[in-house]
């Protein structure tokens, strides 16, 4: 008998489902089609947990933001389809934005104005011109600039340039009031203090025209850093038959005139004769016209690892400063407004010479009653300590630094003008600064310095705003639309 009896047969094979008879003839190995399903390790899952938690809240905040943006574009977009004249013009609003402290990007606070608060204001038609502080004093002085040109037309001691043809709204009283309808901007407590500097300054100095650069060039002009040092007289040199040896006096000048350095370069340009302004024009005011309304925007910037966790949050949490800008740009358009409110004179003017530093002192007024003087206090804390403490020192160390090296710069230059030597073969590729060239430069970059000293003089953060009595009932500040209004914006939403 065969033995093939008691061989075992080989197993049928388990018949495969349809899905797997198809895929197995798409290239997918057979072994992928028979896993089966299981849960991942303990690493995958905290990885995952993580990352699922981390985009979940990014997405849903940046949701919210576009929710919340598209909520006040609703209640402010009908004002943008509303009809005008043909010789009317849309309302303008100036913003105001300076550079934050430490901070190299100067363009900050106007990037908040434009991702936050512009939004809005776009929906509803309004127009808006930026001014960006570049340094610290920029906004001081631009404002102080154009006060002070104000004050000459009104004055009649300047013209208003209109063009050469007369267009509408191109006068100053129509220039004026459009600018008291629109209203300004100002984002952050530091621009505040600019602001306020330079509307103080405006309408305090004098209405001469001033030229910042010529008036710093004659004061440099007499410090002696170009001057040359006199020879000592030598009794070794006889100077003629039974001549005394001359006296300083009596030397010739060590300053021969040249191209280069001729005496008209030496010397700032004398300034073009202008009229003197008449003493009854050149006292400040004793009262000043009502100035544009304000619209107080906190800014907050944070710079330094420190602060790196502040980002972080900010970062997953921009819906509430799209709810904040939103909501400021909503007073603007609405347009309620209020007296500032600052602390009374007495208190403006109480001495500490009068406290007895020996006895406990009582809060004042002024403390308890926050003003709008103390607009966004709390951001100056964030300021970098190292900025603080070591702006002025650094201003200080470049000048010496400069100064230093300023005076080798001139010997070659006078050297190399006067032919005393010849120029090395460095020089010959590379020209060193001519004496001219050395003066203008050093004019740069004592009007760079100064600025920055007069800017920090005004932004440091235990400087106080500045105040004038006469401001008072003249300044305004946009505050919340009232029930009713914001009831209309819904319902038209």
């Amino acid at each position: 008998m065969s033995s093939n009896g008691g061989e075992s047969l080989p197993s049928a094979s388990q018949p495969k489902s349809g899905v797997k008879a198809v895929l197995q003839y798409t290239g997918i190995p057979p072994s992928w089609l028979d896993k089966r399903p299981r849960l991942p390790s303990r690493n995958w899952l905290i990885f995952l947990s993580v990352t699922s938690a981390v985009t979940g809240y990014y997405i849903y905040d940046r949701r919210q933001c576009k929710k919340i943006r598209q909520e006040y574009v609703d209640k402010v977009k009908d004002l943008a389809v509303q009809p005008m004249g043909s010789m009317e013009l849309p309302r303008l609003v100036t913003v105001y934005g300076a550079r934050w402290p430490g901070d190299q990007d100067y363009d900050r606070s106007m990037r908040y104005f434009r991702k936050y608060v512009k939004p809005v204001l776009v929906a509803a038609a309004i127009d808006y011109d930026m001014i960006k502080g570049r340094r610290h004093g920029d906004i001081a002085r631009h404002i102080a600039d154009k006060i002070r040109k104000q004050r000459r037309i009104m004055a009649g001691l300047e013209e208003h340039f209109t063009g050469p043809m007369p267009l509408p709204g191109s006068s100053f009283e129509e220039k004026r009031q459009r600018e008291l309808d629109g209203g300004i901007v100002i984002v952050g407590r530091h621009t505040l203090k600019e602001y306020m500097a330079g509307l103080k300054r405006g309408w305090t100095e004098g209405l001469e025209a001033v030229d910042r650069e010529e008036q710093l060039a004659r004061v440099l002009e007499s410090d002696g850093k170009f001057d040359e040092p006199e020879p000592e007289p030598t009794a070794e040199a006889p100077v003629g038959d039974g001549e005394p040896i001359p006296t300083p006096s009596r030397l010739p000048s060590s300053k021969p005139f040249s191209i280069l350095t001729s005496p008209t370069l030496r010397a700032p340009p004398p300034s073009k004769p202008t009229e003197p302004v008449p003493d009854h024009l050149n006292v400040p005011p004793a009262e000043i016209p009502p100035q544009p309304p304000m619209l107080l925007v906190s800014f907050t910037n944070y710079i330094g690892l420190t602060q790196i966790p502040l980002m972080v949050w900010d970062f997953f949490n921009e819906r509430y400063k799209v709810r904040e800008g939103a909501e400021a740009a909503y007073k603007l358009i609405m347009g309620n407004t209020r007296p500032f409110t600052a602390p009374p004179a007495e208190a403006l003017g109480r001495q500490t010479s009068d406290v007895d530093i020996e006895q406990p002192q009582k809060p004042f007024l002024a403390e308890l009653t926050p003003t709008d003087l103390d607009f966004d206090r709390d951001a100056e804390s964030y300021y970098k300590k190292s900025v603080v403490r070591d702006f002025l020192s650094e201003i200080e160390k470049a000048r010496k630094d400069y100064y230093e090296s300023l005076a080798k710069k001139l010997e070659t230059a006078r050297a190399l003008a006067r032919g005393t030597r010849e120029p090395t073969k460095e020089e010959r590729e590379n020209p060193p600064p001519s004496e001219v060239e050395l003066r203008a430069e050093r004019l740069q970059k004592e009007l760079r310095w100064t600025a920055d000293e007069e800017g920090w003089n005004i932004v440091r953060p235990d400087k106080e705003v500045e105040w004038d009595e006469r401001f008072r009932n003249k300044l305004r500040v946009y505050v919340d639309p009232t029930v009713e209004q914001r009831t209309s914006s819904e319902a038209t939403a």
